[in-house]
C-alpha cells in the first residue's frame, strides 16, 4: 500500500481557559494561582490516516475539537504533543472568508488568496478568468466583499481554492452555503480531484451529506476518538448517540 497522504499521529493540543470577566485583585491571584494547572484539552491523543483517492469525513457536536483538528493539520495551530505529516499540496478552506479582505473586491481577493498561497503574480494572472468563470459571480467580482452574501464568499473562496491545484484539501462546513446548482458543480470538482488520487478531510454537521460524500469517518467527542470506519456507519453511530442525548436532555428538562 502506499504512504498516505495525510498522517495524524497521537496529537494533543491544550488550551489555557478565558474568563471574561472585569478583574478585581482576588480574582486576579486566583487565576494565578490556578495558571499551571487550568487547562483545556481540545484534542486527546487523535490519530489517523487520511490516503490518497479518500474522501474522510469527520462529525461531532460543537466543542468536539473538530475545527482545531483542522487547522493542526493546516499547520495554523502547532500541537502540543504529536506530529501531522503531509504528502502533497495542501489547499484549504478552514473558515467561511478566513484569508480575505472584506474590504477589497472579489477580483484583487482572487490575487490575494493566490499570493498568500505561495502563486507568483503571473500565475494567478493564467488562472483568473477561470476563477472568475468558476465562481459564477459576473459584475460581482468587482464589487467589495464585505457586500457578499454568504452563498457568494463561499462560491469564491471554493473557485479559488480549487485552482490553486490541491493534492489535499480540507474543508470545515464551507458547501453548507450557496445554490443547489453550485453545491452540485463543486461536488463534480472534488469527485475529479479524488479521481487524480486527491484526497479531502471535510469536517460538516450536515452528517448524511457527508456520508454520502465520504468513504471514511472519524466521530470525535470532547477531543477524543470515539469511531473510525466506514462512513455510514460511523454517522449511524454518532446520530444514534446525538438522539439518546436528546431524549435524556428532555428528561431532565433542560432540552
Amino acid at each position: 500500500m502506499s504512504q498516505p497522504s495525510v498522517k495524524v499521529e497521537n496529537v494533543w493540543v491544550r488550551f489555557r481557559p478565558y474568563i471574561d470577566r472585569r478583574p478585581t485583585l482576588r480574582r486576579s491571584l486566583a487565576t494565578f494561582r490556578h495558571k499551571e494547572t487550568q487547562l483545556v484539552e481540545a484534542l486527546k491523543g487523535v490519530s489517523f490516516d487520511v490516503q490518497k483517492g479518500e474522501a474522510f469525513g469527520v462529525v461531532g457536536q460543537n466543542g468536539a475539537g473538530k475545527s482545531t483538528l483542522l487547522r493542526v493539520m493546516a499547520r495554523t495551530l502547532r500541537p502540543d504533543e504529536g506530529r501531522v505529516v503531509v504528502r502533497g499540496r495542501m489547499s484549504t478552506l478552514l473558515q467561511l472568508g478566513v484569508g480575505f479582505n472584506a474590504q477589497l473586491s472579489g477580483s484583487r481577493n482572487i490575487y490575494l488568496g493566490g499570493l498568500v498561497a505561495g502563486l507568483t503574480k503571473e500565475q494567478v494572472d493564467e488562472r483568473y478568468d477561470e476563477i472568475v468563470e468558476y465562481s459564477e459571480l459576473g459584475e460581482a467580482i468587482y464589487r467589495p466583499m464585505k457586500t457578499y452574501s454568504s452563498g457568494m464568499f463561499s462560491r469564491l473562496a471554493f473557485a479559488v481554492a480549487m485552482h490553486l491545484d490541491p493534492e489535499i484539501l480540507l474543508l470545515d462546513e464551507v458547501l453548507a452555503v450557496g445554490d443547489e446548482g453550485f453545491k452540485q458543480k463543486s461536488k463534480a470538482t472534488m469527485h475529479e480531484l479524488l479521481g487524480r488520487s486527491g484526497s479531502i478531510v471535510y469536517v460538516s454537521h450536515a452528517v448524511k451529506q457527508l456520508a454520502d460524500f465520504c468513504d471514511r469517518a472519524m466521530w470525535l467527542k470532547d477531543g477524543e476518538v470515539v469511531a473510525i470506519g466506514e462512513a455510514g456507519a460511523v454517522v449511524d453511530e454518532y446520530r444514534a448517540f446525538v438522539q439518546h442525548r436528546r431524549k435524556e436532555l428532555r428528561a431532565q428538562g433542560l432540552a
